[in-house]
């Protein structure tokens, strides 16, 4: 017989009982005798079920909802003294982390059912994302083929020295992708700097990037290190270049050719070692037809490109994405919420994600804490219309079908005889010629 793992946790009294010979029918069972000691044990072996003891006693109950709300992927099974659940306190942690319980004097072969009912279940609810290979901690997630060229092409463009240009719709993962190439560059080991060129102050952005000398302004009481030279050794990443304010792109591209920066208020030269990756949202070469960025800068930039793939072209990764983030987010879930139905991974496939995976997160987030089951459905994720619209369209389609296949049967029934295909099928002559010239049949 195959053994299933189980993790017992017995608190209380029961540490002078835990040794009986209770479901230990095809199971290997680990007991620990506290909460801390458990912990010690998950960090370092996986569980997919667990079985709690515990006695009437509420302060035995201390800790352990923050510990369940930490353990929430296992299936935990309780056994309590039944004057344990007179106390608010166990019902409510019963009811929002057991799969199930039971009551002293403890029936084993009642025990190790509901046991084998947990392991199941648990085998069926595993996260897809434990069973990807991601390579060498490369933080975008996902099998699709878009998501694996692109992880390809990081690796080759980590490799080099050259500036890179990322392209990518808003809530793509631009950023993640400017890390991922840092972390498999030679410089992982030094400092990766991200900066939002759009949410700097314009009257601050040169002071924030090159850094100033005190005295330079009003309010520069003493000298500050830009953000360039705070990378250096490392990467700095430019998110949405493309608005970087006129003036200041000059001197951006001056900085790329010689590798050196001025303070403000400073006529001496800083020799700056670091790699610079930028990133937009907006076409940068039609901004360079518009005139709003310099097209020398963008040729300096745009050495080597990546283009990161909206979340429509990724519907292969949707319900690996899901669960990854739902586990991420886990402890923001209500402590009822165990996982998604399948008509919410099919009303996450179906959707177009125009927002991207910014979009896939907070619709996630809000339905961990808003959802009104265990399991989060299409109107939680805010895509219950949707859903209903797709259904619909199926069910017409199957009515469409249905009604062609039908009036053919009747035809071929009647020897394509109008008047008697029509009585065969319980309609007027009139109604049998509409449908005909609907379905584009001939007769």
């Amino acid at each position: 017989m195959v053994k299933k793992q189980l993790l017992c946790v017995a608190l209380g009294t029961f540490s002078k009982v835990a040794d009986q010979s209770y479901a230990r029918e095809g199971w290997e069972v680990c007991t620990v005798w506290s909460l801390k000691e458990a912990n010690r044990v998950l960090r370092s072996q996986a569980f997919l079920v667990g079985l709690l003891l515990a006695t009437e006693h509420d302060e035995t109950y201390e800790g352990v909802d923050s510990f369940l709300r930490e353990h929430w992927a296992m299936q935990w099974v309780g056994v309590f003294p039944a004057r344990a659940l007179k106390s608010t306190l166990c019902r409510q942690l019963v009811l929002d982390h057991f799969c199930d319980f039971h009551t002293l004097p403890i029936d084993v072969f009642r025990l190790n059912h509901t046991l084998g009912h947990a392991h199941g279940y648990a085998t069926l609810c595993e996260i897809p994302e434990r069973q990807s290979a991601q390579p060498r901690d490369m933080a975008l997630k996902g099998e699709s083929a878009a998501i694996s060229r692109l992880r390809q092409q990081i690796v080759k463009v980590a490799s080099a020295s050259a500036p890179v240009l990322i392209w990518g719709e808003s809530g793509t993962g631009k950023e993640l992708a400017a890390h991922a190439i840092h972390s498999h560059s030679v410089r992982a080991a030094g400092p990766f700097v991200p900066i939002n060129c759009g949410a700097i102050p314009s009257n601050l952005i040169q002071s924030e990037l090159f850094g100033h000398e005190r005295g330079a302004f009003t309010g520069a009481a003493k000298e500050k290190l830009g953000l360039i030279e705070s990378a250096a050794g490392g990467t700095i990443f430019l998110d949405e270049i493309g608005d970087l304010p006129m003036e200041l792109q000059s001197n951006f591209l001056r900085f790329l050719q010689e590798k050196t920066i001025y303070r403000v208020g400073s006529t001496q030269s800083i020799e700056v070692d670091v790699r610079v990756i930028a990133a937009s949202h907006v076409n940068l070469q039609e901004a360079v037809s518009n005139g709003s960025f310099r097209e020398d800068l963008y040729y300096r930039l745009n050495v080597l490109a990546l283009d990161v793939p909206p979340l429509r072209e990724r519907k292969d990764d949707l319900v690996l994405l899901a669960n990854h983030f739902f586990s991420q987010f886990s402890s923001e879930r209500a402590p009822r919420v165990k996982g998604f139905s399948a008509k919410a991974f099919h009303s996450i496939v179906q959707h177009d994600w125009p927002g991207n995976v910014r979009e896939l997160i907070n619709r996630i987030r809000r339905a961990m804490v808003m959802a009104e089951g265990p399991l989060i459905a299409p109107e939680d994720l805010g895509l219950e219309l949707q859903f209903r619209q797709i259904d619909g369209a199926a069910l017409d389609g199957a009515r469409i079908r249905a009604e062609r296949e039908a009036i053919d049967a009747s035809l071929v029934a009647a020897g394509n005889n109008i008047s008697r295909a029509a009585r065969n099928l319980g309609i007027s002559r009139m109604t049998l010629y509409r449908l005909l010239a609907k379905h584009g049949i001939q007769t």
